[in-house]
């Protein structure tokens, strides 16, 4: 059954249809030299995403910023920052954009805001209405307190023994006012007090804002965080994040959820995608749909933390240890639990997915590719975060000099302050398969010193394999990763069965295979991936099927029929079952 013919289903809509393209703006493309990609470099390469076949834009933050992690600290929610560019560049951009059929959702970063943005500085006056709507707490006297916190009062320390996710703890003191304030991200992304209801009020008046501007969506950055335990008591000191339990799915999540969809959502034809780095697969699932809270999809991270240690993803004796039958078995979990799933291997936060779920060196281009094939054929909607579909690699941080991340930064503060590392030497390794830069580093569109990307001197350094790994050659190249996604995104626009067929996992505890079926009605799609640089066996597989046609391969000759086949290192191979 194709996309051309009509599929008359009640839960048929256009962002399961999407794939959607990660765009992070600072290092995306860079119009005017100064070394940071902006939104008329964007613009300049409208084209080249149309080409790629790519339905919906999801623009990281491009609004007013000092910066302090990049752009997800907004001190003016309404205004453009100036090194991206202005609101009538971001405007013609959405023009562009929806000129060729294409969608933009922005980024939704409402847990906190920049301790720039005019709500904190009035809230620091007491100012009004202003005064409560951030965490303000009076501190605890050390003698009490079995933690230490960052410099306060002589003899006080902070209300909780809360970490932040950056690193350090999570309340700072603040002399103008007089009192500790909540972060649970950097010291100048200051906690919305979400339990205000002018709070609540004056966030919906900004997601409506934009919507009326003719957005199709959000990704809603951080949304399990927005609702803290009453009383903000004291973590378990034992955890790897501590306090992470009462500010993840506080009681009042759904609430304050469920309010912004009636409230506002509902009333658009918008995308929502949840970030819930906290939440299981239950409380995910609670969160989607008409009859949850009415999120469209979350981005929930069981799968991403296959390769982390006991204390977290910091945590691992060697890093890039995971095994195909636990992702397999969580995978088909979420596919079982989701309503919908968001289908993602990588993204800003997050290391490049080549180099952590393949092989980014000897079968780049085959695991690469497995990896699309993957992405591109579960239930759910895919998400391509730039540079992948070229196959882009982790850098090499030689130094502490060389990382931007200000979690990676806090990260190996903290292990050098509790005497668990000497110097950065001692964590290069983790910080060169762990850390986010690598997801940042600039887009390589030609092999020039600056990578295309720009003619100045780039944010933050280049990687050095762009003279072999870049757009300008995947594109003359044919057998290229990037025209492999061209392909698997045309085969998903044409093929219902791989958007809206149901999933059926076969050989879970095969070590190298992973295989499922997708059915819709009577069509039926086998994909079988050697997610493995060792050759593969296909034996009892147990679908019936007369003359399978190959739909799709990421080898130039694929076995035209899968039982008892040999499947070469990283090979992927898309069925049609007769």
């Amino acid at each position: 059954m194709s996309r051309s013919e009509p599929l008359e289903r009640a839960d048929r809509a256009w962002w399961k249809e999407a794939v959607v393209y990660q765009i992070y703006p600072r290092s995306f493309n860079d119009s005017d030299g100064d070394g940071v990609g902006d939104i008329p470099g964007i613009a300049e390469k409208v084209d080249y995403l149309e080409r790629l076949g790519v339905d919906v834009i999801w623009l990281c933050p491009v609004y007013d910023s000092p910066n302090h992690d990049n752009g997800y600290d907004i001190r003016d929610y309404r205004s453009i920052l100036d090194a991206f560019g202005t609101m009538a560049d971001w405007e013609e951009l959405l023009e562009k954009l929806h000129a060729r059929d294409m969608r933009l959702i922005m980024d939704l970063v409402v847990n906190h805001t920049s301790s720039e943005h005019e709500w904190f500085r009035r809230s620091r006056r007491r100012d009004g209405k202003y005064e409560d709507y951030y965490h303000w707490e009076e501190g605890r006297p050390a003698a009490e307190a079995d933690y230490e916190t960052a410099d306060g009062p002589a003899g006080e320390v902070a209300p909780n023994n809360w970490d932040s996710i950056f690193g350090g703890p999570a309340w700072s003191y603040d002399e103008e006012r007089g009192q500790w304030y909540l972060h649970i991200f950097d010291a100048h992304q200051p906690d919305l007090n979400w339990r205000n209801p002018a709070v609540r009020a004056d966030v919906e008046g900004e997601i409506e804002w934009w919507l009326e501007k003719g957005i199709d969506g959000f990704r809603m950055d951080a949304i399990d965080l927005l609702s803290k335990a009453e009383g903000l008591p004291d973590g378990d000191p034992d955890d790897a994040l501590v306090g992470s339990e009462h500010y993840s799915h506080g009681p009042r999540l759904r609430e304050y959820l469920r309010e912004l969809y009636d409230d506002v959502l509902s009333n658009y034809d918008a995308m929502t995608v949840g970030e819930m780095g906290m939440a299981s697969v239950e409380a995910a699932a609670d969160s989607i749909g008409e009859n949850g809270d009415g999120l469209d999809m979350v981005f929930q991270f069981d799968h991403m933390n296959v390769d982390a240690g006991e204390n977290g993803p910091w945590g691992r004796a060697e890093p890039g240890e995971w095994k195909l039958t636990e992702l397999k078995e969580i995978v088909s979990r979420k596919q079982r639990r989701l309503e919908w799933d968001a289908l993602f291997l990588s993204n800003h936060d997050v290391p490049r997915l080549v180099s952590r779920f393949g092989d980014d060196d000897r079968y780049r281009e085959e695991s690469a590719t497995l990896i699309a094939t993957f992405l591109l054929t579960m239930r759910g909607t895919p998400y391509v975060y730039q540079g992948d579909e070229i196959g882009m690699t982790n850098a090499d941080f030689r130094s502490r000099e060389e990382i931007d991340d200000p979690q990676t930064l806090g990260t190996i503060d903290d292990l050098l302050e509790a005497g668990a590392i000497d110097s950065y030497e001692d964590v290069r390794e983790f910080v060169n398969y762990r850390s986010r830069d690598h997801a940042r580093t600039p887009v390589q569109w030609t092999d020039s010193p600056g990578a295309g990307f720009t003619d100045g001197e780039p944010w933050l350094k280049v990687n050095e394999n762009r003279s072999r790994i870049n757009v300008e050659a995947a594109i003359a190249n044919g057998d290229s990763v990037w025209h492999y996604y061209r392909r698997l995104i045309e085969l998903r626009d044409a093929e219902d069965v791989l958007v809206y067929g149901e999933y059926d996992l076969l050989l879970p505890e095969d070590e190298q295979l992973f295989a499922y079926v997708r059915t819709l009605e009577d069509e039926r799609a086998l994909i079988v991936l050697n997610w493995s640089a060792e050759p593969a066996v296909v034996d009892g597989l147990g679908v019936a099927a007369d003359g399978p046609d190959v739909l799709v391969g990421n080898y130039d000759d694929p076995p035209t029929a899968p039982e008892g086949s040999e499947l070469r290192p990283y090979e992927a191979v898309v069925y049609r079952l007769g």
